[in-house]
């Protein structure tokens, strides 16, 4: 593929506790990007998208959304799409994401990013409704693979299987959660390296590394914790597969200050830096 989006560097989510560090440092501070968190920036004017501006005269940023509900049966929802559109072309984002999951029943919102049975039907559903949002945005979108704590028996082949099947059909990007794939093989007890092999290497324009929570009988992605050394080594691995894939932190709770977030992105940094070339990690 060659118009796969440009490799951005290493990355953090924005948040509204680093606002004011991030514009006083001026461009200086050793990240190249951020993301965004679509839905907090819908809104025109206020202090968000004011912030929002400031930072994207300095830095790249890319939308990733939690409300798009890809998966749900529900028709889609072409008033948030409506905004998301209008969000995309105020941001200028590289590129917009959203998740595998839906979020919500009979037109309420869980907040939950919730799984989906990995069947033809499924598969066939979900990338028609993809086809639908990239000619409305008029761009390919990127799909993450969520975390998950139970299984479907209807399911009729692996994660990893319906991922590549699905980006594959829709003709989308793919966004490779780490994270998640280490806690989805931990809570389901699958090879997650083998899930990394499987996801085509021509798809996938970024990697979210993030930390956990362990609950009683199962790993939590709650994405307040630093990310583990595990997590890490499989994004080594990721490495040694995709080469170089724009990286970041993603931090959502119990946030630590801006400078405990840059100390993981470059461990992040130094990774990719002892298995590739420096020439191929250099930011276009």
């Amino acid at each position: 593929m060659t118009d796969r989006p440009p490799f951005l560097g290493f990355g953090l989510g924005l948040r509204p506790q680093h606002y004011a560090e991030i514009l006083e440092a001026e461009g200086d501070l050793p990240i190249d990007w951020f993301e965004i968190i679509s839905e907090n920036y819908m809104a025109p004017g206020g202090r968000p998208r004011h912030m929002l501006d400031r930072i994207r005269e300095r830095y790249p940023v890319v939308m990733h959304g939690v409300s798009m509900s890809i998966a749900s049966t529900a028709p889609l929802n072409w008033d948030y799409l409506a905004d998301l559109k209008a969000l995309a072309d105020h941001a200028q984002p590289k590129w917009i994401s959203d998740h595998l999951c839906w979020t919500g029943v009979h037109g309420v919102n869980l907040h939950d990013l919730l799984p989906v049975p990995y069947t033809e039907e499924a598969l066939t559903h979900i990338a028609g409704r993809i086809a639908q949002v990239q000619d409305y945005l008029g761009r390919r979108i990127a799909i993450e693979n969520v975390s998950s704590y139970v299984e479907f028996q209807e399911s009729e082949m692996s994660e990893w299987e319906f991922v590549a099947e699905l980006a594959n059909r829709a003709d989308c990007w793919l966004l490779l959660d780490v994270n998640n794939v280490f806690v989805s093989g931990q809570n389901h007890e699958f090879d997650d390296a083998g899930f990394v092999q499987a996801i085509p290497q021509d798809r996938v324009v970024q990697f979210h590394l993030a930390g956990h929570s362990e609950g009683n009988d199962c790993l939590i992605d709650t994405h307040d914790q630093p990310v583990c050394d595990e997590v890490f080594a499989l994004y080594a691995k990721a490495i040694e597969r995709f080469g170089p894939i724009s990286t970041m932190i993603e931090r959502d709770d119990n946030i630590p200050p801006l400078a405990e977030l840059i100390a993981e992105l470059n461990r992040a940094r130094a990774i990719a830096g002892r298995i590739l070339d420096p020439a191929d990690l250099k930011v276009t």
